[in-house]
């Protein structure tokens, strides 16, 4: 058991050298090309639940791109800042035309 130890060891330690010295002058990792954001939010239509959470920001070595993220918070809250305008606008003209079973009720039971 003892030699069957030693000499995966060896394998073991002779397999990590020529992998980290076998590399010889070309680059251990070659460059590669910045990750892009492959499906950005639609710019046709108004961005909806499936198209966040399909959502996919690439990764770099310290985290996410920031430009990328940046790009993605300001259209979220474009969107969000219009559906609201919308909202409250809807809850005016609401309550601008007053709530109509009032006056049926009154009108029937006078």
């Amino acid at each position: 058991m003892f030699w069957f130890l030693l000499i995966t060891m060896v394998v073991v330690v002779a397999a990590v050298t020529l992998a980290v010295v076998g590399g010889g002058d070309s680059e251990v990792l070659p460059e590669v090309a910045p990750d892009q954001l492959v499906d950005p939010l639609p710019a046709a239509r108004p961005v909806g639940f499936a198209d966040v959470e399909a959502l996919r920001l690439p990764v770099t070595a310290r985290g996410y791109r920031m430009a990328d993220v940046d790009d993605v918070l300001d259209r979220l809250a474009a969107e969000l800042a219009e559906r609201d305008a919308r909202i409250a606008e809807l809850e005016a003209a609401l309550a601008g035309a007053g709530p109509r079973g009032d006056r049926r009720d009154e009108e029937g039971g006078a």
